[in-house]
């Protein structure tokens, strides 16, 4: 997989989101940025973004994702 191709992704599912991913040789970061994170834990956030990706992770497609999830505000 190549960072576009998960970026499409998560953006396919996320669509109000921000989304920026680096890496390659099956390991990426993915930094992302949506008001639907507003008043999540970390680990919600996180599953909002693997459920996008959850059927490369499985395949073994994507074998290692770092994300980075904010809302605009902790941007600022």
């Amino acid at each position: 997989m190549t960072p576009d191709q998960i970026q499409q992704l998560i953006a396919s599912h996320m669509p109000d989101a921000a989304v920026e991913v680096s890496g390659g040789e099956g390991k990426f970061v993915a930094n992302v940025t949506s008001d639907a994170f507003e008043g999540l834990t970390p680990i919600k956030r996180h599953q909002l973004v693997y459920a996008c990706v959850n059927d490369e992770i499985a395949s073994g497609e994507l074998h290692a994702l770092t994300i980075v999830a904010k809302t605009p505000a902790e941007l600022a």
